[in-house]
């Protein structure tokens, strides 16, 4: 086995922190003896973004054997911060007010972890459930004043302290910039704080005052998780419930209630300390992105849900994104747009992107892409991928547009796969310079709205794409709802009507098609069009094992064919992978002799089998735990 194939194939883990490293082999394809290529429709090899290389373990499992060391006063916390080694818990006094600031020091011997945890922990939500401010009663309550920085905050090289069951707030009636600040502007990836868990704690502003920003997360191997971050809203300027802009990654938010003014979560928005840092390897699953509809008409600076200005290799699964309504921003609920935003670092770049299974809600328009940033010089956009969402755009507020998606400035390498979407306005708007490459809009159904596809100065899906795209994009089996053929790319649908797509119940919210529904197994791959409904259910659900921490698999049915069968020179291996994660596959003669071994990463792949004699063989396919065995006859 060659020695590169041989380091990817194996899957490292650090024990201190607890991160298991996935390797997807995404582009080694080279270093095996088969051609396999990713075809979309027409032909053209498509690539996938890479999902995180690292996800993070979280497992609730406190030290043994170490101290235990009370505090119920904020001096007797700050002395235990000084006296705690790796390996010790802090119990801090429920119903206690610890007055901070507090510093994390870096305690450079060991790597074990300290915990913080309320001495209620028994009477707070067991491990993966996420908590309410009902449970705030429960949690001691760490506080800091204005000007003071955060109520906790990191010495360089901090590492592996992890809080369970903490208030974290300004004093009443203050304002602050980070409530929780991880990372203080180091300038090397060697000494910023990692392997910090923020898990089951209540993070929030004043409600009069607000707060900047909840959880600053500059670092490596941060964790948000089970969490409830509110009130986080300021009047003339950003402010969100979870940001980095400084550290590398790996960065794991999941199964919270997270709650901001300008952008609920946002990665990017200051350029880096660290030089050619870009926050990569973030898992963001499970989540309940949310703006309350009371601040409608107040003085808080309102932007979008969700942006990534500067960001690699995240995955955005089974989250709700609700309420986003047009004022500091035009209302596009989630953006992908790279900015050099200081114009220091010209490496920001937004790329390797999954976006799937997740459902928008009352937002005034969708999603919004832009290929680079100007004037500033960023790193082009690439590598997106939209699949399996519902996004309801309701025009909320007054000054948006309702727009489904829009892209702008030449991003390469966006697919939108099987979404289900319905818009007021247009369900596509381009424009900017260069044109994007290798642009992909199949198997969705989405409302045509007054516009349907267009463009800034072109009124029709023909001229839009000749204006704003290369002809290397492929647009097919998609429902465009009350649109017209004229002008518009072969092999589409156009029901007049909502109700002649045969929905199982529109106005109940029900996506799911009809038994008779005219689009049911009509997508490219023999799917439903539109999103798959269960499945975003389904991934909704957070899923974890309280034992172990351990996030449960989502049940999906794995299946597979092989074409043509016989076959010759070449096979057409299909399954219902999802696009980006490896398959395995395992080519065996009858005499179970391994004739070949290859990881293939998208659902559709060619095979060059021209190596094989004629005979029987068996192909095994392998993917999430999951394994199926097929016959091929080779004819030659």
């Amino acid at each position: 086995m060659p020695s590169q194939l041989r380091h990817h194939l194996t899957q490292l883990r650090e024990t201190g922190n607890m991160i298991t490293v996935r390797n997807h082999l995404s582009r080694m394809l080279f270093l095996t003896s088969f051609l396999i290529v990713a075809l979309d429709a027409s032909g053209r090899a498509e690539e996938y973004p890479e999902l995180p290389r690292v996800y993070m373990q979280t497992a609730y499992n406190p030290p043994a054997g170490g101290q235990r060391i009370a505090a119920n006063s904020s001096a007797t916390f700050r002395a235990a911060l000084t006296a705690a080694q790796p390996g010790d818990i802090i119990e801090l006094a429920a119903g206690v007010t610890f007055t901070g600031p507090f510093t994390l020091p870096n305690k450079a011997a060991g790597s074990g972890w300290i915990y913080i945890v309320s001495s209620a922990y028994a009477s707070l939500p067991a491990p993966c459930s996420r908590v309410t401010p009902a449970d705030a009663p429960h949690m001691p309550k760490i506080v800091v004043r204005a000007g003071s920085g955060g109520a906790v905050a990191t010495a360089a090289g901090a590492h592996h302290y992890r809080f369970v069951g903490i208030e974290f707030a300004p004093v009443d009636g203050n304002f602050v910039y980070n409530i929780v600040q991880i990372g203080n502007g180091e300038t090397s990836a060697a000494t910023q704080p990692n392997n910090i868990v923020i898990d089951r704690c209540y993070v929030h502003g004043d409600p009069a005052a607000g707060s900047r920003r909840g959880v600053l997360m500059n670092g490596a191997s941060i964790a948000v998780i089970d969490s409830h971050v509110s009130d986080c809203k300021e009047d003339g300027a950003d402010s969100q419930a979870l940001a980095a802009y400084s550290g590398t990654g790996p960065v794991k938010i999941v199964n919270n209630y997270l709650e901001g003014a300008g952008e609920n979560v946002m990665f990017g928005g200051a350029d880096p300390s660290i030089p050619d840092a870009v926050p990569s390897d973030i898992e963001i699953r499970c989540n309940h992105f949310f703006k309350p509809l009371s601040w409608m008409g107040q003085s808080w600076d309102i932007k979008n849900l969700f942006e990534l200005k500067n960001a690699r290799r995240v995955l955005v699964e089974g989250n709700r994104f609700e309420n986003n309504w047009p004022h500091a921003q035009n209302g596009f609920a989630l953006l992908l747009t790279p900015r050099n935003q200081n114009n220091t670092a010209p490496w920001s770049a937004v790329q390797d992107v999954t976006i799937r299974f997740n459902t928008f809600v009352n937002i005034a328009q969708g999603i919004n892409i832009l290929g680079r940033d100007a004037p500033n010089v960023s790193q082009r956009t690439a590598r997106i991928l939209i699949r399996h969402n519902v996004l309801q755009v309701t025009k909320l507020g007054s000054g948006g547009d309702g727009r489904l998606f829009q892209i702008l400035g030449g991003p390469t390498d966006v697919v939108f796969d099987h979404n289900t979407g319905f818009c007021t306005n247009a369900y596509i708007v381009a424009d900017g310079t260069p044109k994007t490459d290798n642009f992909v809009f199949r198997n969705n159904i989405v409302t045509h709205g007054t516009y349907g596809f267009i463009g800034s100065g072109t009124a029709w899906a023909s001229t839009t794409l000749a204006k704003y795209f290369n002809p290397n994009w492929s647009i097919t089996a998609n429902a465009d709802i009350g649109g017209s053929p004229t002008n518009y790319p072969a092999g589409n649908f156009f029901p007049a009507t909502i109700a002649a797509v045969g929905f199982m119940d529109y106005a109940a919210g029900d996506y799911r098609l009809s038994a008779t529904s005219t689009f049911k197994n009509r997508g490219t791959d023999g799917r439903d069009l539109g999103a798959d409904i269960d499945s975003i259910a389904l991934a909704s659900i957070y899923r974890c094992d309280a034992a172990t921490g351990i996030d449960e698999e989502q049940p999906h049915k794995f299946e597979c064919t092989l074409y043509p069968n016989p076959a010759n020179g070449r096979m057409v291996l299909r399954t219902n992978a999802f696009p980006g994660e490896a398959a395995e596959v395992v080519v065996c003669d009858r005499y179970g002799r391994q004739m070949h071994r290859a990881t293939v990463h998208a659902p559709t792949e060619i095979l060059d089998i021209s190596r094989l004699r004629s005979g029987v063989y068996f192909v095994q396919v392998t993917t999430r735990g999951a394994s199926v065995v097929r016959r091929l006859v080779v004819l030659r």
